[in-house]
């Protein structure tokens, strides 16, 4: 027995190391933010639209994969590949909207988290909190070197599990569960329209892409091969344990959000609260329904998940603008190495919070960065399918013909989904 044990150990242990990028990838895309989301969806239509976390799980591993082999042939980060690629304006004018997006994203993620705090201490400062987690954000990504950052970024990823666990105190029906997990469900309606598309928008956003191409590349600097050279090419070993990692990240994604969705779904949907605009408005309706655990867990969640997101998405926006001004970048360089990637970091950080300041509502931050994602996303991805495609590009390492006809068909409907979410915010 003690050896079955002790088997069972190493192997996870093995299995923990393979994780990163991917892991981490896919705890952000589970940001206060898309707590939020997924938290209107189960208020708004119960278990009806449950069946979209099994739906995206493989258009996410789809598109996170072609990312982080990108990133990992080439040696390269997603932007400086485009730029190679491609025309220069496009890019700019990604670079744009990307930055915009995430800048709004990290405002609304401040706020609830610190809306959060003030569930758990209602006398404490929400001014004071969103300043403290912006300094905090800011001094992790500027001050920890990048193995310790990215350890502390793969365990804070372990806070999502909060709310796994709160699926089950709040007793799910899980014959109901189960029915409308695999048996898709869509009420033509204006309103479910958008939340489609924003479902779509927040488990498929660009940010996620640059990090995950990047931070492929880190792991390859921390690794010692600090030279384009060196880093370039990539053996089967180390393309399977980046799949094990990419898929892993994203099924714990869509994991999370099922249970966000079916909790939401059996408590506030069931007794008639169906309006939840933020995920600390999810956590306090939760409280006299499911009671105390099932109220903290969220509540903690949201905290927890801001601390990872805020610096994925500051940090995308960094890696992107940097390669595509062909700056020094990195969160494996020092400050004074890399002035320009982390002047990206701070100024993205401090506009957020001078949004939070100035009172903008956050959900208002929250449309317009999705309709920002809903102009970007596809474009990207018409870059990155192409890239993935490139015998030039990826050498040996390009693409199945299966998987560029699924990536474009992604990008098709990433399209559509674009359109109709400005569709429904405007007409």
């Amino acid at each position: 027995m003690w050896g079955y044990s002790r088997r069972i150990e190493e192997k996870f242990k093995r299995y923990w190391r393979v994780l990163g990028p991917g892991l981490v990838t896919g705890a952000a895309d589970d940001d206060p933010s898309g707590i939020a989301t997924y938290s209107q969806t189960g208020a708004a239509y119960g278990f009806q639209l449950l069946w979209m976390a099994l739906f995206t799980l493989p258009i996410a591993i789809v598109v996170q994969e072609m990312c982080a082999r990108i990133g990992l042939v080439t040696g390269r980060g997603l932007a400086e590949n485009i730029r190679r690629a491609f025309p220069k304006p496009l890019l700019y004018l990604a670079m744009v909207l990307l930055f915009a997006a995430n800048t709004f994203n990290i405002a609304a993620d401040i706020s609830a988290m610190a809306g959060s705090v003030r569930l758990l201490w209602p006398s404490a400062s929400s001014l004071a909190f969103v300043i403290a987690f912006a300094l905090a954000s800011l001094g992790l990504q500027i001050f920890l070197s990048y193995p310790l950052y990215s350890q502390y970024l793969k365990v804070l990823a372990l806070a999502l599990l909060s709310y796994v666990a709160a699926g089950f105190i709040v007793h799910l029906d899980w014959g109901v569960v189960l029915m409308h997990t695999v048996i898709p469900s869509i009420t033509f309606s204006k309103s479910q329209i958008f939340i489609l598309c924003a479902i779509l928008g927040t488990t498929i956003s660009p940010y996620l892409f640059f990090w995950q191409a990047s931070q492929e590349v880190e792991e390859d600097i921390e690794h010692g091969r600090t030279s384009l050279r060196a880093r370039r090419g990539s053996s089967p070993a180390e393309i399977s344990n980046m799949r094990v990692d990419v898929i892993s990240g994203m099924f714990f994604s869509e994991l999370v959000m099922f249970f966000i969705i079916a909790v939401c779904a059996s408590t506030l949907f069931a007794h008639g609260i169906t309006n939840i605009t933020t995920a600390s408005d999810a956590a306090a309706a939760l409280r006299p329904l499911a009671g105390e655990w099932a109220y903290l867990l969220f509540a903690l969640g949201i905290i927890g998940t801001g601390l990872l997101s805020i610096p994925v998405l500051a940090g995308a926006s960094a890696y992107a603008i940097a390669e595509t001004f062909h700056w020094h970048e990195g969160l494996s360089n020092k400050m004074r190495q890399a002035e320009g990637f982390y002047g990206v970091i701070i100024v993205s950080i401090l506009v957020a919070v001078g949004i939070d300041l100035v009172g903008i509502d956050p959900i208002k931050a929250l449309i317009w960065s999705a309709v920002g994602n809903g102009i970007v996303a596809p474009v990207i991805l018409c870059f990155i399918v192409i890239l993935a495609s490139s015998k030039k590009v990826m050498g040996n390492h390009t693409n199945a013909r299966s998987t560029t006809v699924v990536s474009w068909l992604i990008v098709g409907m990433m399209a559509v989904a674009g359109v109709a979410a400005l569709w429904s915010l405007f007409v």
